[in-house]
């Protein structure tokens, strides 16, 4: 087996697959990246054993075989070379030996056929998505899943796809994003819920495609082709909560407020709140926002004053300010709304512009309760 390859296009690729390698595994073999050659095209592979990726490499070689090369070894030789061709070689004796303009290398490797098989699926649904719609909604919603072991449910993103629209919500019970577009659609009615790892793999990639993302899925794996990569994983088990449930519909009281304005405001102020609770005050009269915080046990607050579009009952109500910033932080639009309508009831963020035709971002932060 031999085959030859630029070095800087080969080390673009593996470092893409290498996010998928753990850094401890229970299986050895997976510290290792699969190469798979068929004359002209070799495959490489990395996995988890949850979550498996491929990438198809255009090469030149004229032979047929499978290894498995250490991946952290390869990494790091490959992150050292200028771009040049490197001619990989298996040698007789368990070596894979790489020779480039200055010199040789030699790795020891393990059969191929020890690698896991990543799982084919049978006769799946499948579902069409532009790259920059996918990455959109993975980057929108994702950080608000949960990590909670003991409700894995909630500690990925769940995938609602209808002839209507496509639907993707993340919530850890304190906040909630629901994230939907009309402008693409499913032909049939899914359900699934997507593990956080995959995830942030793919959002990594998809910045840099324009191309369309084909979604394969049954109930228990999914699988992401596109350009030249494909991502299989497994997919979390169990039901989702019924976030509609959570969603409050009567919301009276609107504030209109500049983003970025609303934003440095809460990130001051919440250097001064309580380091366990992080609970900042907003006070809502007229077209005036005041935002406080106190730590009484160390004396310290702070309070701030904003101008706002405000239409509602004059009202105070008490929110996480870690929560209410990486909200703001993940909203893209110049102004934005939030919609109240009790103390005791969740916020609703909603951005004013910015958006793409049927595009809509709901995010719901739970209030908390202000002690007076």
């Amino acid at each position: 087996m031999k085959f030859i390859v630029s070095s800087s296009y080969l080390l673009k690729q593996l470092q893409v697959l290498g996010s998928v390698i753990n850094s401890s595994n229970t299986l050895p073999i997976l510290d290792n990246f699969l190469f798979e050659l068929n004359d002209t095209v070799l495959t490489v592979s990395a996995s988890d054993l949850e979550t498996t990726m491929s990438a198809i490499l255009e090469i030149d070689s004229k032979s047929q075989g499978s290894v498995a090369i250490p991946a952290k070894l390869l990494l790091e030789i490959l992150k050292t070379f200028p771009e040049q061709p490197l001619t990989f070689t298996v040698e007789e004796n368990s070596t894979i030996e790489i020779s480039s303009n200055s010199g040789k290398y030699a790795l020891a490797y393990a059969p191929g056929d020890e690698f896991p098989k990543a799982v084919v699926l049978d006769e799946p649904s499948a579902t069409i998505v532009p790259a920059e719609v996918l990455a959109s909604a993975i980057s929108k919603t994702i950080f608000a899943a949960g990590n909670d072991d003991l409700r894995p449910v909630m500690s990925g993103v769940f995938f609602q796809f209808s002839p209507q629209s496509l639907i993707f919500v993340a919530t850890d019970a304190h906040k909630l994003v629901k994230y939907s577009r009309t402008d693409v659609t499913a032909s049939e009615v899914a359900e699934f819920i997507m593990p956080k790892k995959p995830l942030n793999i793919l959002k990594g990639i998809l910045a840099m495609t324009d191309s369309e993302v084909k979604i394969e899925y049954n109930d228990s794996n999914a699988v992401f082709s596109f350009d030249s990569y494909m991502l299989v994983c497994r997919l979390i088990d169990g039901k989702y909560p019924n976030y509609e449930a959570v969603i409050p519909k009567e919301n009276p009281n609107k504030l209109h407020i500049d983003r970025t304005q609303l934003l440095n405001s809460v990130r001051r102020v919440a250097i001064f709140s309580n380091k366990t609770t992080h609970q900042i005050r907003l006070k809502i009269a007229g077209t005036e926002l005041n935002i406080s915080a106190e730590d009484i046990d160390y004396s310290n607050k702070a309070e701030e004053r904003l101008t706002c579009d405000y239409q509602g009952d004059d009202m105070q109500i008490g929110f996480n300010s870690r929560f209410l910033t990486e909200m703001l932080n993940n909203l893209h639009s110049d102004e934005i709304m939030l919609e109240m309508s009790l103390p005791n009831r969740a916020g609703i963020l909603t951005p004013v512009d910015g958006l793409d035709e049927g595009e809509t971002v709901t995010m719901l932060v739970m209030p908390v309760m202000l002690n007076n």
